[in-house]
């Protein structure tokens, strides 16, 4: 017999939840802004192209204050920096809500996304030290949804605000959701801190900003025909050799900012690598599909944001069938068959048109919502499961920063596809059939990440999914040999 699954604890439970509804108020945050642009232009008085600078700030402050997350919670304690960016979050929200001009903006963005950098890595770490490895998979379910239904979420909400009410305001939503989960925050998250903290990397710190900050900048400036193709190259070209640079300088030391050595670990690895291709083919999903409904198919963002909803439904439903299908199949098989079937599924929105029904287009939406939550909840799950207690809090900064890379370079590769798909087109607006090479190639990454997984072990991550076949394998002469 089976041993009877163990019920998660009301801390297990309240600090996966407490940490998404905080990344669920920065997603929700940067996909709103996107539907905003246009309309804070014109308040503002400035170029819609100019004042994509609010959205580019944003990342680069998170590029390049990722990796310095980890030592402050190690440092300060992981409540008490957690705490701390939300409430910087918050704040930078409502200068945000206040700004009169492009500079106030940027700068009130830059501040938000040191709050944004600060929330996700820790917050993370939070509930991998406050919850048992055995229920990590109904853990990080809880964690992941509130993070899918930002995106999700944002263009509807952005689009109503926008609508009916004042730009502002898209800002401002944040403070009464950020005073809850300070409240939240003090009340029930525990300050974990590790006994012994080394000394700050400064040099590494400076090397990992830059680099990510070159590379990311360059990556949103890919097709977007605002800056020069050389200058694009040349600062993703000084982004290329600082991180180079860095990787140089971490193995001359012994406490590097961010461990690399981390990669040394099987199942990390490919929850990286494997995860960081999905993830490139994910990242344009949301920019394609707003301009698919809105630029081609004539919808309002309101109406588009409507349909795009479907997704954060099927997120939804993901969280109650995660844990026991991971539990049944295990990851490996988990994510090679779900990395296919995602893939499949974002490959047919290149089958959208003007005529298809909306009934279709939301059951395909849907589906793809459930099957990329389910893959999400895998990947963060597996990432950590053989990772040392010790390490948690530079695995959860690896792992953001890695995150961050892939996700904007998905974004890159899809605009830069759709502008190459209208240049060939010969055509002055975009047409369905400039999406199709957009969304084949997004699906085609999302099935090269299939394959990363094939060298998993057939058992890889059994103590952390609670599989079946791990309790059969402790009692089989092989483990006890190797106990003794």
């Amino acid at each position: 017999m089976s041993p009877r699954p163990s019920r998660i604890s009301p801390l297990e439970f309240l600090a996966p939840m407490i940490v998404g509804c905080a990344l669920f108020m920065e997603m929700l945050d940067a996909t709103v802004i996107s539907t905003a642009l246009p309309a804070m232009a014109k308040s503002l008085g400035e170029d819609p192209i100019k004042l994509n600078l609010a959205i580019t700030s944003y990342l680069l402050s998170l590029a390049v204050f990722i990796p310095i997350s980890g030592w402050m919670a190690d440092r300060f304690g992981a409540r008490t920096v957690f705490r701390t960016a939300i409430i910087i979050f918050t704040t930078g929200s409502v200068f945000c809500g206040f700004s009169n001009s492009l500079p106030e903006l940027v700068a009130s963005r830059i501040l938000q996304g040191f709050g944004g950098a600060m929330m996700v890595p820790v917050g993370r770490l939070i509930v991998l030290k406050t919850i048992a490895k055995s229920e990590l998979v109904t853990a990080m379910s809880y964690l992941t949804v509130p993070a899918v239904l930002g995106p999700v979420v944002g263009p509807p909400v952005g689009g109503f605000i926008v609508t009916y009410y004042s730009w502002r305001w898209i800002f401002f939503i944040n403070v009464p959701i950020g005073m809850i989960g300070i409240t939240l925050v003090t009340w029930y998250i525990p300050n974990i801190r590790e006994d012994e903290v080394f000394p700050l990397d400064l040099r590494g710190f400076l090397l990992t900003g830059l680099g990510l900050a070159g590379l990311v900048s360059g990556f949103e400036s890919i097709g977007r025909g605002v800056i020069p193709a050389s200058i694009i190259m040349c600062v993703m070209a000084a982004g290329g050799i600082c991180m180079a640079l860095y990787i140089l300088h971490a193995n001359r030391i012994n406490y590097p900012i961010i461990d690399m050595g981390l990669l040394r670990i099987p199942t990390f690895l490919v929850a990286t690598l494997g995860g960081g291709l999905f993830r490139m083919g994910i990242g344009a999903l949301p920019f394609l599909l707003a301009m698919l409904l809105q630029v081609v198919f004539g919808l309002s963002p309101f109406a588009s944001g409507m349909l795009t909803f479907a997704s954060a439904a099927g997120a939804l439903f993901m969280k109650a069938t995660a844990t026991p299908i991971i539990r049944r199949l295990g990851f490996r098989s988990v994510l090679i068959s779900n990395g296919v079937l995602s893939a499949f599924i974002m490959m047919s929105y290149a089958l959208f048109r003007p005529t298809t029904p909306h009934f279709l287009i939301v059951v395909a939406l849907l589906s793809g919502g459930f099957f990329r939550s389910l893959q999400f909840t895998a990947l963060g799950t597996l990432a950590y499961a053989d990772v040392p207690n010790s390490s948690m809090s530079g695995a959860s900064t690896l792992s953001s920063m890695a995150q961050q890379l892939f996700l904007s370079l998905g974004v890159a590769l899809g605009a830069m596809l759709l502008h190459m798909s209208l240049k060939a087109s010969g055509f002055a607006h975009l047409t369905t059939h400039d999406f199709t090479p957009a969304f084949l190639v997004m699906g085609v990454l999302a099935l090269l990440s299939s394959l990363l997984f094939l060298p998993l072990e057939y058992h890889a991550g059994d103590e952390v999914s609670g599989c079946q076949r791990s309790v059969e394998l402790s009692r089989t002469p092989q483990t006890i040999t190797e106990a003794d």
